[in-house]
């Protein structure tokens, strides 16, 4: 946690900017950097780019947490096609290496659901990276279960939405 005169500095939680893509994709960057075994791969896309149309589309939603007047965490999540009625997927959540076990992650998933809720989701979907046991451990501390077993590189995790 970050502390300002032993104080802790507070966490925001709010719908990512566009000005922010870039700041996003370098988040994201390091982040996925810690569970590739050669860093994250350069496989040519133009994340800034990807992020700032992420942030702007109208059918789904980018969160970010910010401490201290920096990018702590993001999540972007949205009904993916062809997915029922009532189900999201999470497609990106990450926290600042630098910050893990903190709280900010248990804060913006907390944010997560709370949006699904009011949104009528009743069931999240997401694919996590086989190899990463760190996210693997949060998720399952959050609800997520097993939904298909592992593939090569991933599995799909399914949360159920707490109703009001």
């Amino acid at each position: 946690m970050i502390e300002m005169n032993g104080a802790v500095a507070p966490l925001v939680i709010r719908t990512a900017l566009p000005a922010e893509a870039a700041e996003v994709a370098a988040l994201h960057r390091r982040a996925r950097a810690t569970y590739y075994p050669d860093g994250f791969p350069d496989d040519g896309a133009d994340w800034p780019g990807r992020w700032r149309e992420a942030i702007g589309r109208t059918d789904g939603r980018v969160l970010c947490a910010v401490r201290d007047g920096r990018m702590a965490g993001i999540a972007s999540f949205r009904r993916a096609e062809g997915a029922p009625a009532g189900t999201v997927k999470l497609f990106q959540f990450h926290v600042a290496p630098g910050l893990w076990r903190s709280g900010i992650g248990t804060a913006l998933h907390a944010a997560c659901v709370e949006e699904w809720r009011i949104d009528g989701v009743r069931t999240a979907v997401l694919d996590v990276h086989v190899g990463n046991e760190r996210a693997r451990s949060f998720y399952g501390r959050q609800g997520w279960v097993p939904d298909v077993g592992p593939g090569d590189h991933h599995m799909r995790l399914c949360f159920t939405v707490p109703g009001e």
